[in-house]
């Protein structure tokens, strides 16, 4: 392939199990996915990440290896698409690295959020131009910085004919309304597999409950399932966003130690399956009345979250993104792409309707190779 308009978009989300990395080309806009990767964090990388997202006291020699460490990981992920791919570096034009958040604190007088994974290591392992740190300035635009992702869904999944709503499903879930009016607006709902995923590797040492298999063994419990919900986050306005830094592994043992009863874990495991459904679903009754409900992130492939979601969106049409398009497990890399590609072209992109910036503003730097 001798196409010079290639990028690539790398990202490692909330769930932090490995960087998904797509080589995209563009026409008129639209992504056309030629090619994806996925790299495995290491392990110890893995709990290097968790101790930092921690809250705790920061140890400032861990922080800054393991942003190096993250961006030589992105970096191998590149290499390795390339050579598997047998694509030159040269027929790419920039990477888009949203890194991996340590921590996202959108609000108070003077609010941040970190994504790391150094972009001069990624550019000087690539040799590739990378466009990285887009959250902040959106931030310093008076935004939340997050979600970004529904700026491709407003892209390329916005309808003139029905409403839709697009579901990103990862760590933390996030919703972005695409009403045929022209009209949108994209919030996080709150936790997705981020509490189910703590949960499993804590009883049965598994990264993940696949299938949703271990939640449909177990009942959910009515009276955790009240507790769980009783988080102001829910009652917050829109624009909002959230992550690791308010639901965790300790928020939920709280809520278990408030709740003061024994219950069998595969039973929380059911009930936090709901708590996400029902979270999700109050979120778009609150902003949304959509025919069609698109899902994309990890979540798509959870037989048990989809069939969940269905029951308690019925009469509403509720389908993975590939319907539209675009692999689910895909969408989100495919979208640093695309932003990778207005920030080389120089375009401001309006995040007003999603994160409540104040204007149209070019979001990430540039570190060129």
């Amino acid at each position: 392939m001798n196409d010079s308009n290639f990028y690539i978009g790398l990202i490692s989300g909330t769930s932090i199990d490995g960087v998904d990395c797509a080589l995209v080309q563009f026409e008129n806009e639209q992504p056309k996915l030629i090619a994806t990767h996925f790299k495995a964090i290491d392990p110890s990388l893995r709990k290097d990440i968790l101790r930092l997202c921690s809250n705790g006291e920061i140890d400032l020699e861990l922080y800054g290896n393991t942003d190096v460490n993250i961006g030589r990981a992105f970096a191998a992920a590149v290499n390795e698409l390339l050579v598997n791919e047998s694509i030159e570096k040269s027929t790419v034009r920039a990477i888009g690295s949203h890194g991996q958040t340590v921590y996202h604190h959108p609000t108070g007088n003077s609010p941040f959020t970190l994504q790391i994974g150094d972009p001069n290591s990624i550019t000087q392992l690539t040799g590739i131009t990378t466009v990285a740190d887009f959250r902040r300035r959106d931030m310093a635009a008076g935004g939340q910085g997050a979600p970004l992702a529904p700026l491709l869904h407003r892209n390329c999944f916005q309808s003139s004919s029905t409403d839709r709503v697009v579901l990103n499903v990862g760590g933390i879930a996030n919703i972005t309304v695409l009403n045929k009016d022209g009209t949108c607006c994209a919030f996080d709902t709150g936790p997705a597999n981020v509490l189910m995923d703590y949960w499993i590797e804590k009883h049965q040492q598994k990264n993940y409950d696949k299938n949703g298999d271990w939640a449909s063994s177990g009942t959910a419990n009515q009276s955790l399932l009240k507790l769980l919900m009783d988080e102001e986050y829910f009652s917050k306005a829109i624009p909002k966003s959230t992550g690791r830094e308010l639901f965790n592994g300790p928020w939920l043992e709280t809520k278990l130690q408030k709740l003061g009863q024994e219950i069998k874990p595969a039973d929380i495991q059911a009930t936090l399956l709901r708590f996400t459904i029902d979270s999700i679903v109050d979120g778009i009754r609150k902003t949304a009345e959509p025919t069609e409900v698109y899902v994309c992130g990890g979540g798509a492939h959870n037989s048990a979250f989809m069939s969940g979601l269905q029951a308690r969106l019925r009469n509403r049409n509720v389908a993975s993104s590939s319907s539209l398009g675009i692999d689910p497990d895909w969408v989100e890399a495919i979208a640093f792409a695309w932003m990778a590609k207005q920030t080389m072209d120089g375009g401001s992109i309006d995040t007003t309707s999603f994160t409540g910036a104040k204007q149209a503003i070019i979001l990430g730097g540039v570190y060129k190779a």
